[in-house]
């Protein structure tokens, strides 16, 4: 599941794509030949297959802050588009995934600037850690040309905006006091607090919209404009995505309490928010099982 979602930065077409590994697998598994390789071996290659395959009909996954300026507008409208197939956060709960770098969402994004067979190469070899002898087995080709890939694809990754090394874990003691911070800051409306806990250049996305800012000034006036739009008086639960630190928002519902808003992800960086990454659409919240009211994700 973890290696499709690497590939098609989709928990969704992941999903689908793993049963259609296990699938096939189930319909040859009387031409599976353990002298030829070991089991792990055979299913990565049916799955490498399944993904380029369906890779071939589809377009990469960006995060908005890989299309474009920022904006320094923050009462822009907030257009969603709906044309442009965003990349998604991975449930980490729902798949027991452990903390891992390239489950990171900077780090899968840039991924998805890599042609299908390098993305093929570089997770395999570098996050799977199969031989370059293995990896040319399972895509049909040869070692010199496994190892011209992965150099391409990490020249490529060199050059792409990623996460600094400093990056820590969700479970991490500075960490979980920024996000408390964070919580205790958002959920008080103090957007001077806040704003105190963003690093100087912290970057704020929100899929589908495709607007982003960055910087402490643009991130806390945009901030200023969700009060000011949806009021005051928000809740927060704590849970992961891709490894990182994230929080559940819900918002004040003038019919009923407090309703489910947005999955925001975060980057943490030397005690400091680098990034938040917002995500609005309800196919992602569905995908974390989350409770639609804030009564019933406490209880």
């Amino acid at each position: 599941m973890a290696y499709c979602y690497r590939m098609l930065g989709s928990v969704h077409e992941a999903e689908d794509l793993t049963q259609e590994t296990m699938l096939r697998a189930w319909k040859t598994r009387d031409r599976y030949d353990p002298e030829r390789a070991s089991v792990r071996t055979w299913l990565y290659r049916i799955a490498t297959n399944v993904c380029l395959t369906a890779l071939e009909s589809r377009a990469r996954r960006p995060l908005p802050s890989g299309l474009g300026a920022p904006s320094d507008d923050p009462g822009a409208p907030l257009a969603a588009r709906t044309d442009i197939p965003w990349l998604e956060p991975f449930p980490d709960g729902r798949f027991d995934a452990e903390a891992r770098a390239d489950l990171r969402l900077a780090w899968v994004a840039a991924v998805q600037l890599l042609p299908a067979r390098q993305r093929a190469v570089l997770v395999l070899r570098e996050v799977l850690e199969f031989s370059a002898a293995e990896v040319a087995a399972q895509l049909d080709t040869t070692v010199p040309a496994v190892n011209s890939a992965l150099q391409r694809a990490r020249a490529t990754l060199a050059g792409a905006a990623g996460e600094p090394a400093a990056v820590r874990e969700p479970d991490d003691p500075e960490t979980r006091e920024v996000i408390r911070r964070y919580v205790r800051a958002f959920e008080a409306a103090d957007v001077p607090a806040l704003v105190r806990l963003l690093a100087h250049d912290a970057v704020l996305e929100m899929p589908p919209v495709p607007l982003w800012y960055r910087g402490r000034e643009d991130y806390g006036r945009f901030i200023d404009r969700v009060f000011a739009m949806r009021g005051t008086g928000w809740a927060m639960r704590t849970l992961t995505a891709n490894g990182q630190p994230a929080l559940a928002a819900y918002a004040p519902d003038p019919q009923d309490g407090l309703s489910l808003h947005t999955l925001q992800v975060f980057t943490v960086v030397d005690g400091l928010v680098a990034r938040n990454v917002v995500f609005t659409d309800p196919g992602v919240l569905a995908a974390f099982g989350l409770s639609t009211r804030f009564r019933e994700a406490a209880s």
